[in-house]
């Protein structure tokens, strides 16, 4: 972790973000920090363990992002130290915000690389697996549709929600491509591979000149999104 205008920003983790802009609200101890995390279901957003936070706490107070501001101790639980967001910590944070919000970031989500190899597979195999995963979707839609509606009745402010109407959108743009490619694919109407039944070995045609991709240094290569190389954009 590094502060803002040194090498090494962009290493901050979604777990750090999290903590510091929950301490950019107020002052709070690791457990506190947990407990508003996992209230506002940002476990959907972050991996969050007591663990990890704890440790992700200390390596930014190594790094002069937060500071210890006193221990506080109730009954016969062990002290609980309160820590502050520092001002090099807050301009971190906004910093890293900032850059993510400007520009696309290539993830490389697991799913696409099922996807992109899923021609291993048989075509009705496909379609099964892609259809069940389509249920699943639903349900996670239902989810998100149900969480909205909770934080709205309890008149959160939007501000602190407004991701989860980005979530519902994202999974339902997925949901409908899923059902529509599985449809396509049913229908047969993408060409795919045949697998002998009996051994799962698949019957291939050597002359398919689809299969071969020119080189990337080809003139007829697949073009390179710019996003996905890493180029700043204004």
């Amino acid at each position: 972790m590094s502060v803002v205008g040194q090498p090494g920003r962009n290493a901050m983790t979604p777990l750090a973000i999290a903590v510091l802009a929950s301490l950019d609200e107020r002052p709070m101890h690791p457990y506190e920090m947990y407990q508003v995390l996992m209230a506002r279901r940002e476990d959907l957003l972050v991996k969050v363990r007591p663990g990890s936070l704890y440790h992700a706490v200390a390596r930014l107070a190594a790094d002069e992002l937060v500071r210890a501001e006193g221990t506080e101790r109730e009954g016969n639980r062990p002290e609980r130290t309160t820590y502050r967001i520092t001002d090099t910590g807050r301009d971190a944070l906004r910093g890293r915000i900032t850059e993510l919000l400007r520009a696309p970031v290539q993830e490389y989500p697991i799913f696409r690389v099922a996807l992109a190899e899923a021609h291993t597979l048989p075509a009705e195999q496909v379609v099964a697996l892609l259809r069940e995963r389509a249920g699943r979707l639903g349900e996670a839609v239902t989810d998100a549709d149900a969480m909205i509606a909770w934080a709205s009745t309890h008149r959160i402010p939007r501000r602190y929600w407004f991701v989860l109407e980005y979530i519902q959108a994202t999974i339902q743009a997925e949901l409908t491509w899923i059902e529509r490619f599985a449809a396509d694919l049913d229908a047969g109407e993408i060409e795919w591979e045949i697998f002998d039944p009996d051994t799962g070995e698949r019957i291939t045609d050597s002359g398919d000149p689809t299969h071969e991709w020119p080189p990337g240094d080809h003139p007829d290569a697949a073009p390179r999104p710019r996003w996905a190389a890493g180029a700043a954009r204004d």
